[in-house]
């Protein structure tokens, strides 16, 4: 049941919790879940925290990621995820939506908001998709003073630096730079795009005792590995970002095209989840009982079969 209609709202914030599930054993698992919806969902398959990627945000809203939404739009989605799952979540806060300031005004309305976590990092704007080409770099001490501004506002929001460097400054050039994001209060370092199993063991190598998050999305420069292989190479957290809404949108478009082609939905009905299953899903007559002036709503059973003239 969702904690809104429970007795039962999480005691610690949201970045207490995010850090408690980082201390359990095995490697925590954040699918992409960045609408209300999603994060039930998510929360009913079993997993106990969600990320939510500004790709998708911008997406959703018909826009390219490239540095365009807001911290307001952002905010919106983190209130919904959080409302209606109520699980920490780990939140792309791009490049921080300007300089130190801008950073500190990020994190506190993201913790305000009820983020448990987020990653900066370090690109310039207009930012790109980090597995894209030609992305700009900031000076690593212009980003490290965007690192210490978070670490100065959040009151428990956990901090993740991101870096790009290994495109094109290499091994090296990303390291050192994890390393100065680290001495500025980042909790954690995440290597963004790297292309083999051999860059992500000697990243992690060369990063002992430090909390490491992979990427784990589809179309881009880094094979497909699993959580557990992941966990083997020595890193603490796994997203898949956009995966959700990649298969959301692929079956939008066929649905479209159906009902373009065939004049209705009735080819599709087998693909749609049930008016029962939506109602499950968002605890639709528990919301009903704590209202007495509702009479509980009867689902219908199927649909009526069409009489033929």
């Amino acid at each position: 049941m969702p904690y809104v209609i429970a007795d039962d709202l999480p005691d610690a914030p949201a970045g207490v919790r995010f850090r408690e599930l980082l201390e359990r054993p095995g490697i925590l698992r954040l699918p992409g879940a960045h609408t209300g919806i999603a994060a039930l969902l998510a929360k009913q398959a079993g997993f106990d925290a969600l990320y939510m990627s500004g790709a998708a945000m911008s997406a959703t809203m018909g826009l390219p990621d490239l540095g365009m939404i807001t911290v307001d739009d952002v905010c919106w989605y983190i209130r919904q995820v959080s409302r209606a799952a109520g699980l920490p979540m780990l939140v792309d806060g791009d490049t921080g939506y300007g300089e130190a300031l801008n950073v500190m005004h990020m994190v506190r309305a993201f913790e305000e908001s009820g983020a448990g976590a987020v990653h900066l990092e370090d690109q310039l704007l207009p930012k790109k998709c980090g597995h894209l080409n030609d992305k700009k770099l900031a000076d690593a001490r212009d980003m490290a003073a965007k690192v210490a501004a978070a670490r100065k506002a959040r009151r428990n929001l956990y901090i993740i630096a991101r870096t790009d460097a290994a495109a094109s400054e290499g091994m090296d050039g990303a390291v050192a730079r994890a390393k100065m994001y680290l001495e500025a209060g980042a909790d954690a370092i995440f290597p963004e795009a790297l292309t083999t199993a051999e860059m992500f063991r000697e990243f992690a190598a060369r990063m002992p005792g430090v909390k490491l998050l992979a990427n784990m999305t589809e179309f881009g420069r880094t094979p497909f590995f699993t959580d557990r292989e992941f966990e083997e190479m020595g890193y603490a957290m796994v997203i898949w970002p956009v995966s959700h809404m990649r298969v959301a949108n692929k079956a939008m478009e066929e649905l479209y095209a159906a009902i373009n082609r065939d004049g209705g939905t009735h080819g599709m009905v087998e693909r749609m989840q049930t008016r029962s299953q939506l109602y499950e899903a968002i605890r639709y007559h528990d919301y009903e009982a704590l209202d007495s002036t509702l009479i509980k709503t009867v689902v219908p059973q199927g649909m009526p079969q069409r009489e033929e003239a």
